[in-house]
């Protein structure tokens, strides 16, 4: 059986040697497996590409794929799932953290228990941040809240997949592609397998404040419409209380000749302005998305492929 990794890389000189050898030496280890690799290069400042061009002249099942512009993991995963032929398909990082030697642990689960699917359960996540540990919460209530994801199980970017998961997934061309959200309007039926996250081999993680905000922001808005249906609900609620104070106002007013002052006016306007500007912005950026859509933005743009095996050494854009 061929099982093909998908591995978006960036910033990963160091790291990405020791994580191509761990996956040779462990699909090695069981008889009747090969292994096809795909590396994405996701427009890397450093020499990324270039180290990435050598594993492919030291490995033949090793794919090379540049990107031309940064589009982040979600996008450079998407475009690796598109060179793969293996008949299950695994996400793995590129930063020595994915414990690969639980790969056919997880392969094992998936036939067993009949999954479409079967991502990581990380019970230690290793060293990390308070920040990360916090993106992570906030991730996880995320999914849950906005993309109505079954408490039974879990999903994570270390992931096996049957390869009719892939080819649907594969079908979403809008340029602001989101794994758990695709993969959640695929299937539910989803395994876990329980491991620990590896610290990494070297090097920092390559996401701060922004870019996490920004994966949020993709993730609430790419899969559901929720955020739509929450600020309709925050704008009928705020005209109750409107409503309701306005009859409060009045009663006072005829009652005692209360009249509310400057600094009350103020600051409900403050407040209530600054809810309309978040609910015009969160429309906006549906609307947004929906222009960018319309006007075909690219998901990515593909500079070079490098398969030596079965196609040679490709010029090709997509």
């Amino acid at each position: 059986m061929l099982i093909s990794f998908v591995i978006p890389c960036y910033r990963s000189v160091d790291t990405l040697p020791h994580v191509v050898q761990d996956i040779q030496d462990m699909v090695a280890s069981r008889d009747g497996y090969e292994a096809e690799i795909v590396l994405v290069n996701d427009c890397s400042p450093d020499d990324t590409f270039q180290c990435i061009q050598r594993l492919t002249e030291e490995h033949d099942n090793v794919i090379g794929i540049d990107i031309a512009k940064n589009r982040g993991q979600q996008n450079a995963m998407m475009a690796g799932f598109h060179y793969t032929s293996g008949e299950l398909i695994i996400g793995c990082d590129d930063d020595g953290q994915t414990p690969v030697e639980t790969v056919f642990e997880m392969i094992d689960h998936l036939n067993e228990g009949d999954y479409d699917v079967v991502c990581a359960r990380y019970k230690d996540r290793g060293n990390r941040s308070l920040f990360r540990r916090l993106g992570t919460w906030a991730d996880r209530k995320m999914v849950k809240v906005f993309l109505e994801k079954p408490d039974e199980f879990n999903t994570a970017i270390y992931f096996v997949a049957r390869r009719f998961v892939i080819e649907e997934i594969m079908q979403y061309d809008n340029p602001y592609p989101y794994w758990t959200g695709l993969l959640l309007r695929t299937t539910h039926n989803v395994g876990n397998v329980e491991t620990v996250q590896k610290d990494r081999i070297a090097g920092t993680s390559n996401y701060n404040f922004r870019k996490l905000f920004g994966l949020w922001i993709n993730g609430i808005t790419s899969c559901s419409i929720k955020p739509l249906r929450f600020a309709s609900m925050i704008g009928a609620l705020l005209a109750l209380a409107g409503f309701v104070i306005i009859i409060i106002l009045v009663i006072m007013k005829i009652a005692s000749g209360f009249s509310m002052g400057w600094t009350s006016l103020i600051a409900t306007n403050i407040l209530v302005g600054g809810m309309i500007m978040l609910m015009l912005g969160l429309i906006g950026e549906y609307i947004g998305r929906i222009y960018l859509s319309l006007n075909k933005e690219p998901q990515y743009v593909i500079r070079r492929v490098i398969d030596r095996k079965n196609r040679g050494d490709d010029e090709q854009k997509d």
